[in-house]
């Protein structure tokens, strides 16, 4: 862009100066012809070169720079060297404003990379401290993170307590608070408190590197319609030739021809597909959603149908502790200490569930510890035998129970000194938007609405009947899931597939469009998707069509206007309307078309759903 702006600064000086000369010496007009041809050599070299660029690699922006070389060797033919001049520096300021407007999203994609990029404090094995550059730690480092550092990587904290800032990351404004056993991302901001952390990934392999990725493939995609336009671009070239052609041979109006060919350059039109595809983009990865390609982009707007997950997606996909039953005299709070004490013994997910409801300075001093494999763990503390597990673990030490409560999910009991204290009862939660979610999604026009699990129908059923859903599909493998999602396809639906786990991979690549859960997914569910929701909130699902729906708003009448106001261009030059200086003309309406489009798809930027 500096270079192509001198080139352009420096012909307009020497136009100037030979309009001057002409103007002050007027019998003196080799002087000026001279000046003037030099300020077209400056400019014919580079437009030439693009010129024959795109007779190698034809494309629809190849038909712009092959009709102002032909307008300028025109105008040079005729020997108005200074139109033959102006005219590539006026195009040239259209490409600018082209150029300008990807900048903002390479200007995200550097601004997200420099999130890590930062000196980290490495904590060494003989616990002293050295400060490296982000980019040299590796998997299993542990980092300290002080207030007002960037996280470096993906991580686990080993210690401290710290509120982060994640709006670059999720797009969540909230500040997420975190402390020991917590994932945290790369490029998070530690708003408050000390935290150490284990690396678990670096570089592309983390959350932050996958965005970066999945931008720059964005970046680089091109929206279907502008593979349309492609395509018959040489068909254009050989139209627009015609046009001028004729308009010569009618009006023998040379001004007029120029004009046509100026007129026809379809600027506007090539930057009304990837202007709109880059807002979006933007406006997405700025709500959390990042998008792949930008074919799913305008796939979004499309989904008729919603095909879902249920552990991890619609629930929080972790065990909590929902219910307790207990004998008459027992205090919940104590019987909760002691759930944990024993939980914390072993690495059973019931038993790690109730582990973080007690801190481990809260925990109750253990003797000696016993897990049975498949019955519960046997403990000893400093008043008795304490025990953990399934009803069979009771019976075998001749423990009294209470009735077992009629419970879908995991259950456990709890007994001290031979007195049975209760039952514990867990579940998979809701995530607390999901209802809101889905509601959402219906009053988009989505009502299609499919809940398709490995769990059991039980527990399917009891999710499914919270949030309205009607039709379930329980103990699906990843080839049930896969048949699924085909059936609805042939059915005549575009099924939007939601998912986060291993198996929903299939599925996801089978759907209209599959997105995934990014927070907490599996890497193989991230890669297989087409959109990633960088956070865990549901409610960016109906963000995301809405933002779809509103970028095919605006490719169409980015669309109409690059279509539109060629066509009025190409008619008032080919009828002579545009005057003596036509092809001068023509290229300023033409810029003005280009910033038109510029300033629609810039309404794309204020779409705001915050939360």
């Amino acid at each position: 862009m500096t270079v192509q702006l001198a080139l352009a600064m420096t012909t307009i000086g020497l136009i100037l100066l030979s309009l001057l000369w002409r103007s002050l010496a007027p019998e003196q007009t080799a002087i000026s012809d001279l000046l003037a041809g030099v300020a077209w050599i400056i400019v014919a070299i580079p437009v030439f070169r693009a010129g024959l660029h795109s007779l190698r690699h034809p494309d629809l922006h190849g038909v712009t720079d092959l009709l102002i070389v032909l307008a300028m060797l025109g105008a040079w033919a005729l020997g108005d060297l200074i139109t033959a001049a102006l005219l590539p520096v006026l195009m040239i300021f259209g490409h600018i404003l082209e150029e300008r407007s990807v900048m903002g999203t390479r200007q995200a994609i550097a601004g997200l990379t420099k999130l890590t990029r930062s000196t980290t404090r490495r904590i060494c094995e003989d616990g002293s401290f050295e400060s490296v550059d982000s980019a040299m730690i590796r998997q299993g480092d542990i980092v300290e993170i002080r207030a007002g550092d960037n996280v470096p990587a993906d991580g686990k904290i080993l210690s401290g307590y710290a509120s982060l800032d994640v709006a670059s990351i999720t797009g969540e404004s909230v500040p997420q608070e975190a402390g020991p056993g917590s994932l945290i991302f790369g490029g998070a901001i530690n708003l408050n408190g000390l935290l150490r952390m284990e690396v678990m990934y670096t570089g592309d392999r983390s959350t932050l590197g996958k965005v970066i990725a999945l931008m720059k493939d964005a970046e680089q995609a091109k929206p279907p319609i502008t593979r349309l336009l492609e395509r018959y671009a040489s068909h254009y070239l050989v139209l627009v030739l015609l046009i001028a052609a004729s308009t010569w041979f009618f009006t023998y109006d040379s001004q007029a021809m120029l004009a046509v060919l100026v007129a026809a350059c379809p600027c506007a039109l090539v930057l009304s597909a990837p202007a709109t595809a880059m807002a979006g983009i933007a406006v997405a990865a700025r709500h959390g959603i990042l998008i792949r390609n930008a074919a799913f982009l305008e796939e979004l707007a499309d989904v008729d149908a919603l095909i879902v997950d249920k552990t991890g997606t619609l629930t929080q996909g972790r065990l909590k502790l929902v219910d307790a039953v207990l004998a008459q005299g027992s205090d919940y709070g104590d019987v909760v200490q002691l759930a944990a004490t024993l939980g914390a013994t072993s690495s059973h997910p019931v038993s790690h569930a109730l582990a973080e409801y007690v801190s481990a300075e809260n925990r109750l001093p253990i003797l000696d510890v016993q897990e049975k494999q498949g019955l519960g763990i046997v403990a000893q503390t400093e008043k008795g035998t304490a025990l953990l597990g399934r009803a069979d673990l009771f019976t075998e030490h001749g423990v009294t129970m209470l009735p077992q409560p009629d419970h879908q999910g995991p259950m456990v009991g709890v007994a001290h000194q031979g007195q049975f204290l209760g039952w514990l009862l867990l579940a998979d939660t809701l995530r607390p938007e999901a209802s809101e979610a889905l509601q959402a999604l219906k009053q988009l026009g989505i009502d299609k609405h499919l809940l398709l699990t490995g769990d059991r129908l039980p527990a399917a059923q009891s999710v499914a009947g919270e949030l309205g859903i009607q039709e379930i599909v329980a103990q699906a493998l990843p080839a049930t899931k896969l048949q699924e999602v085909q059936k609805a396809v042939n059915e005549g639906w575009r099924p939007l597939v939601v998912g986060d786990g291993i198996n929903d991979a299939l599925a996801l690549k089978a759907g209209a469009v599959g997105m995934a859960m990014g927070a907490n997914g599996a890497d193989i569910a991230l890669v297989s998707a087409d959109v990633v929701l960088t956070g865990s909130d549901l409610r960016r699902i109906a963000s995301a069509i809405r933002l779809s729906r509103k970028c095919r708003r605006t490719l169409m009448v980015n669309v109409f206007i690059g279509l539109g106001w060629t066509l009025a261009i190409v008619t008032a030059a080919a009828l002579g309307w545009l005057g003596g200086a036509g092809a001068l003309v023509a290229a300023l309406l033409h810029n003005l078309s280009t910033l038109m489009v510029l300033g629609n798809t810039g309404r794309l930027l204020q779409f705001d759903e915050t939360r």
